[in-house]
């Protein structure tokens, strides 16, 4: 991701925290199990009784996270506690919860043994994310970093001639710190932190980049945006002819190059190094096999037009964002991502996943939710000042996803894992 001076100054001020940098690399690195012991699974995996639900549920509820709504025990959400959130209600749509873990991170944001829940209804996901859990918790963890957080809208001005295009667009440049104030007046936890000009012939769009918080921030952009937007027609020397609000170049909900290149929402990085001995036991394959499979999987990616290459990054951020509320419009940018594996000098596997665009919150939006609220509480991710943990978290489920389809195609168990847990049981006369 190329960066300004500017930004390059705000990472590294995110990264620091107020410790030492030599700290970062103490904080990041693997924790095996003899510093600190590994929690219990999840129980009774591969088990779809009753008795065993309840028991899962019983084993998050004994860790202080009542799960009433998820559990069933909760009446329904009182339909005006709704309103922001949904039109014309009429009900909700189940979909089943699965839970993976523990899956140990080592980040920045967030460190130690999580539970993860995964909304889907597709058989075999939450058992192959568990399966790449389970191999990250036992190799050390996985690593993780959150580093850009951005948000943008982008409206566009439209004028007669492109020379009043480019004096506009002189014009708003010099107007950063003016542009900043007014959108501090429609929000108390956001602020604008970077615009952007792009001029073709005689439009102009302009690109302002928001800090939002803990919120993921896409209606908070907006309004931000909709009264600077206000500032510009009162006050700008050349009036265009016509504007809009968004003009399509944000990269909102829909993956783009400009925000694979520049994060839109926060940009998550998770990496883990996997002893050979460890991928031989658990997924009966080499750390070679899973690396010369990238580099036919990169290819492949690159030759069908594929911004960013991975594996099934999508089912887990999808699942994930589903689970916790998160708007599930934006897994078409979040879910574009860069996976890679490599064989290290001493014979494991380096395995990253780079994820620049994670539209995630912690607050407002989705969040509010009854069994969304619950999952953010599974992850401790409830709340204020948990947003850059959550975006970890993505990162790292989504390398245990990676780790586990890989090794399944390498090992040839990917095909028989869908025939054992991806179709229903037959019926007894079928």
């Amino acid at each position: 991701m190329p960066i300004s001076y500017q930004r390059a100054r705000e990472i590294a001020r995110r990264l620091s925290r107020g410790h030492a940098f030599n700290e970062l690399s103490d904080r990041l690195a693997p924790v095996a199990e003899s510093r600190r012991p590994l929690p219990p699974r999840v129980p009774r995996q591969g088990d779809w009784s009753a008795d065993a639900r309840a028991e899962r549920i019983g084993f998050l509820e004994e860790r202080g996270v009542p799960l009433d709504h998820l559990a069933g025990r909760a009446p329904e959400p009182d339909p005006s506690t709704l309103q922001g959130n949904i039109e014309s209600y009429i009900g909700m749509t189940m979909i089943p919860t699965g839970l993976i873990g523990p899956l140990r991170i080592n980040g920045l944001h967030s460190s130690g043994d999580y539970y993860v829940p995964l909304t889907t209804s597709e058989g075999a996901l939450v058992a192959s994310y568990d399966r790449g859990a389970r191999l990250l918790t036992l190799a050390g963890g996985a690593s993780t970093l959150t580093t850009t957080e951005h948000v943008q809208r982008a409206p566009g001005f439209l004028f007669e001639t492109m020379a009043e295009a480019a004096l506009f667009a002189a014009w708003a440049v010099g107007e950063f710190d003016r542009f900043r104030e007014v959108a501090a007046t429609r929000t108390r936890h956001g602020e604008l932190a970077d615009l952007m000009t792009h001029i073709a012939a005689n439009y102009v769009y302009l690109i302002f980049a928001f800090n939002t918080g803990d919120a993921a921030g896409q209606n908070m952009v907006t309004l931000c945006t909709a009264a600077i937007c206000a500032d510009i027609l009162e006050r700008a020397p050349i009036k265009p002819r016509t504007w809009f609000l968004e003009a399509n170049m944000s990269g909102d909900k829909k993956a783009t190059t400009l925000s694979f290149l520049y994060t839109r929402g926060r940009n998550a990085t998770a990496e883990a190094v996997i002893p050979r001995s460890l991928l031989l036991e658990r997924m009966r394959t080499t750390p070679e096999q899973m690396a010369e499979y990238w580099r036919v999987s990169f290819i492949g990616g690159v030759q069908t037009g594929s911004i960013g290459v991975s594996g099934h990054i999508s089912n887990g951020i999808a699942a994930l964002f589903l689970a916790t509320g998160q708007d599930a419009a934006c897994i078409s940018e979040a879910s574009v991502g860069v996976t890679r594996m490599e064989v290290t000098g001493d014979g494991a596997l380096y395995a990253a996943v780079v994820l620049p665009n994670l539209i995630v919150g912690t607050v407002g939006g989705g969040t509010r939710l009854p069994t969304a609220r619950e999952c953010l509480r599974i992850l401790h991710c409830d709340g204020d000042g948990r947003a850059a943990r959550l975006a970890e978290i993505c990162a790292a489920t989504a390398l245990a996803g990676e780790l586990s389809i890989v090794a399944a195609l390498c090992s040839g168990d990917f095909a028989r894992a869908h025939e054992t847990l991806g179709r229903p049981p037959l019926a007894p006369d079928a």
